[in-house]
């Protein structure tokens, strides 16, 4: 198949789960025959199109920034679809997998593979919904309209976890929902050697408001007073670090907590892991939550939260292999408390329950998906 790829962000230019998920599957469908494009801004110097590793990058317009003043520009939404039309409209594919957000580049996405009579696939790494109205107020129904128009305009959608699915049906998807998880590469993961620099506690992700990394270090205060000399790595950047740095200092976690921004490549967050005893994801807000995935593959028990919003949880199997827990600093530190203490314990639940989230596995579900027309 002739398969393109449409995401406004590019891996690793851009490091994010959606952005990882589009390379890793491309890399393995160009593994097997398949010839794979990828649309999105340039991120690079040189040609708008190179070539590698048997993947096509084609960049469509010149990068803006994701985020203005702690939320997703808008502008950069709008902007990218702009200029996406005419490179898709240029060749036929088989299948057009375009990436449901920012939701503006699946228009011009469904136009071209109309013309050129692809098959278009939405893909839904997670839905909004009422969340649009905590995060612009009044003005939030105007992305819950563009978010149901994206749901009506096109047949065939697939997502990447059960939450996002459920989720996808109450805003007027027909189901069933073909569910395509991220996945991991296990033989990679354990070829990767530990970090020289080892902590107890470790968060990677985008600084962000919904990461709630705020909440970790306010239990991270509480931790250490029943953990004396617990010490905790903070994996990321984004518009938050400032004021996390700041809370941080005021909390009095300099001599505990290490902000490490990003690190250069995959090996580098897995080698962290594996120097790590438990990962922490506090977000409210994950489409799928890969780095839990990851963290277990490295045989770390996951603290994460109970919220609508959280795929990740549904991830975790609460008290096997990690502690889904209340969105609270103290109800946050009782979970990160017991997975540190029962991590051992843990480790043949971790390993049965990361066994189906292998690359290989989540390709041949991916391509029997293209499939169904």
């Amino acid at each position: 198949m002739k398969i393109a790829f449409v995401y406004d962000v590019v891996y690793p230019y851009v490091k994010g789960g959606g952005e990882k998920r589009i390379c890793e599957l491309s890399l393995k469908l160009a593994e097997r025959g398949h010839e794979v494009h990828i649309f999105g801004m340039k991120y690079w110097p040189g040609p708008d199109v190179f070539e590698k590793d048997g993947i096509t990058y084609h960049g469509v317009c010149r990068p803006k920034r994701l985020y203005v003043k702690g939320r997703r520009s808008i502008f950069q939404a709008v902007y990218f679809p702009i200029f996406l039309f005419f490179p898709l409209l240029r060749e036929k594919f088989d299948v057009i997998d375009c990436q449901a957000f920012p939701y503006f580049p699946v228009f011009p996405a469904w136009l071209a593979s109309k013309i050129t009579r692809s098959h278009l696939v939405v893909t839904w790494l997670e839905v909004w919904g009422d969340y649009w109205y905590r995060y612009l107020g009044r003005k939030g129904i105007f992305g819950i309209f563009i978010e149901r128009l994206v749901a009506r305009i096109n047949s065939h959608h697939i997502t990447i976890s059960h939450s996002t699915a459920k989720a996808m049906e109450e805003i007027g998807v027909q189901g069933p929902i073909p569910i395509i998880p991220y996945g991991i590469d296990p033989l990679q993961i354990q070829n990767v050697s530990p970090a020289g620099d080892k902590s107890d506690i470790l968060f990677a992700g985008r600084l962000i408001r919904d990461k709630n990394v705020d909440l970790l270090l306010r239990a991270l205060a509480q931790v250490m007073k029943e953990i004396p000399g617990i010490s905790a790595v903070i994996i990321g950047d984004g518009p938050e670090r400032r004021s996390l740095e700041t809370l941080s200092h005021e909390l009095g976690l300099d001599d505990i907590v290490t902000f490490k921004g990003f690190l250069p490549g995959d090996d580098s967050v897995i080698a962290a892991m594996k120097s790590s005893e438990v990962f922490v994801l506090p977000s409210s807000r994950e489409g799928f939550g890969i780095v839990a995935i990851e963290a277990m593959a490295c045989g770390l028990p996951v603290v994460t939260v109970n919220h609508p919003q959280n795929a990740a949880q549904d991830l975790v199997l609460d008290g096997k292999t990690g502690y889904v827990t209340g969105l609270s600093p103290e109800q946050l530190a009782i979970g990160i408390i017991s997975a540190f203490s029962g991590r051992v314990n843990m480790q043949d639940d971790i390993a049965r329950n990361v066994k189906e989230f292998g690359w290989d596995s989540v390709v041949d579900k991916l391509v029997q998906a293209y499939d169904r027309k």
